[in-house]
């Protein structure tokens, strides 16, 4: 089984050893792609393009403090450099604009302070192109554009999980791996293959985006983001392995168990609080998740059985 392979120990994050929590942070990155995100369908760039902005975000703040810069300037300067990187570029004040936009509505909806270096004025509804105020903002952006490059060493080619995943499901179905619960009676197997490989790859798609509000890009490579939204996406479309006997980790290629469960778990956590999500099937799978981990634990006997514990723990 390969060893767990984490790029970044978020512990040691500039802003948590300046006294920020573990939560306050994490809800500092969420709530920054999210305002990442709607600012890319605003600007109408492609997904890809949005994903890089947020690893570019992500990256930054594990160099920097977030006392150190205003996130929503850093946000836009990411947007403005992840624009020209995937061949989408966007004219500066086109940016800038529209994003002070979508911030001023969030001030008024009073989902963030008016505070920062990017203080917006409530009673206004655009920045004058022309107005002092706007040549200061655009001036910032600029500047943290080359503090970003400087802070990710220039490295500007991004690896996403999409292709990973799409890859894995693709091999999966063609190899009839992976198969419904319960199939629909009325469809032909052509039918069901199509709808089984269009649903796994919709959910693990969906999973993947959202796992870029979190920093599991800093915690871990694509390829295992990646693996780690099949597992959830197929349990979430009441999927299972066709093999009798076989289970998910045999499935999936033996990822290594405790990374499927931290990224699985963390990926979990950001979205069980949404309206309409089926709590019931979230817990199934934090179930089964811990179940795995208990059965890994034994790793370590080889192809000896570790000793049956005594009772629970």
């Amino acid at each position: 089984m390969a060893a767990a392979a984490k790029h970044f120990d978020i512990s040691q994050l500039p802003s948590l050893k300046n006294g920020m929590s573990v939560e306050d942070e994490a809800v500092k990155r969420r709530k920054t792609c999210r305002f990442i995100e709607e600012a890319g369908r605003v600007l109408k760039l492609p997904r890809v393009a949005i994903s890089t902005a947020e690893v570019f975000f992500h990256r930054f703040y594990a160099k920097h403090s977030f006392a150190d810069h205003d996130r929503f300037e850093v946000a836009v300067a990411c947007i403005v450099l992840s624009a020209k990187t995937e061949e989408s570029p966007r004219k500066l004040n086109h940016v800038i604009d529209e994003c002070y936009k979508l911030k001023l509505g969030a001030v008024q909806a009073g989902r963030i302070s008016a505070g920062g270096a990017s203080a917006v004025s409530t009673s206004s509804t655009a920045l004058d192109p022309k107005s002092q105020e706007f040549s200061k903002l655009k001036q910032r952006i600029l500047l943290l554009e080359r503090v970003i490059l400087h802070s990710i060493g220039f490295e500007l080619s991004i690896d996403h999980p999409y292709k990973f995943l799409v890859d894995l499901i693709k091999k999966l179905v063609q190899k009839r791996k992976v198969e419904y619960i319960n199939p629909a009676p009325n469809m032909s197997p052509p039918q069901l293959t199509a709808k089984l490989s269009n649903e796994l790859v919709q959910n693990a798609m969906n999973l993947a985006n959202d796992s870029m509000q979190t920093s599991l890009c800093l915690q871990f490579p694509p390829k295992d983001i990646a693996v780690a939204t099949v597992y959830l996406a197929g349990n979430f479309a009441k999927v299972k392995p066709a093999t009798k006997g076989a289970d998910w980790i045999e499935v999936l290629g033996n990822p290594d168990v405790e990374s499927l469960a931290s990224i699985s778990l963390q990926i979990i956590e950001l979205i069980v609080d949404r309206k309409g999500v089926n709590q019931e099937a979230f817990q199934k799978v934090k179930n089964e998740i811990n179940r795995l981990k208990e059965r890994d634990s034994g790793a370590d006997y080889g192809d000896e059985k570790p000793p049956a514990p005594e009772g629970p723990d």
